[in-house]
């Protein structure tokens, strides 16, 4: 079972890149995001996963080590392929994937391809409360690439999901602010002063969208 391939980028396809591997090309398929760090003519690892079927084997490529563990998550859920699989992994990075089920934002998954309202609330729901790190032994290189952008001050606050903290979220929402960033803002608001009560809190995370590093 192939886990790793280290080559010259070959060429690419609509959704995949052949990998020579000393003379041997390898077609691998990828996300856009992945696709897009590569350089046709330049040396390449990818962290692989081997999806074996009764008519075919197909290898999936990822440039993190994290991107290939939200795959694997990813395809746990029923209804979601290894193809839909890539086509999420091309519309949110790892962080937006672990901020969007924990904010339970549905629309943030919708802006994938092939993924609809019942499905998107099929994946927040079976995803819901689950943490997804990287696998024993992987390099923190791989995790730093694919946790970029991520605030420090956000800690992905599952333990925080109060009736507070709910109420706070819903309130934003219903001001016209989309829910993954209401629920940023919230849980930034929380990691400055986690003992605010409701008021200060919305004032906080009203705050915080007017800050542009959130």
């Amino acid at each position: 079972m192939i886990a790793k391939l280290r080559g010259v980028v070959d060429s690419f396809g609509e959704d995949c890149v052949v990998v020579d591997v000393n003379g041997v090309g390898y077609l691998v398929y990828a996300s856009s995001k992945t696709l897009s760090k590569l350089i046709k003519g330049s040396e390449t690892t990818l962290f692989i996963e081997t999806v074996v079927r009764e008519d075919s084997i197909s290898l999936y490529g990822f440039g993190a080590a994290l991107e290939k563990e939200w795959f694997l998550t990813l395809t746990k859920v029923q209804g979601v392929g290894a193809k839909v699989c890539l086509s999420i992994l091309s519309a949110l990075t790892p962080s937006q994937l672990a901020q969007a089920i924990a904010a339970q934002d549905k629309a943030s998954f919708t802006r994938a391809n092939g993924v609809g309202p019942k499905l998107a609330a099929r994946i927040v729901t079976e995803l819901k409360g689950k943490m997804v790190g990287l696998p024993v032994g992987a390099d923190t290189v791989d995790y730093v690439a694919a946790v970029e952008d991520t605030p420090s001050t956000i800690n992905v606050v599952a333990e925080n999901s109060n009736r507070q903290m709910e109420d706070a979220v819903s309130a934003l929402v219903n001001l016209g602010y989309p829910r993954i960033e209401a629920y940023r803002a919230v849980n930034l608001a929380l990691a400055k002063n986690p003992e605010a009560d409701f008021a200060s809190l919305i004032k906080t995370a009203l705050k915080e969208f007017g800050n542009k590093e959130m």
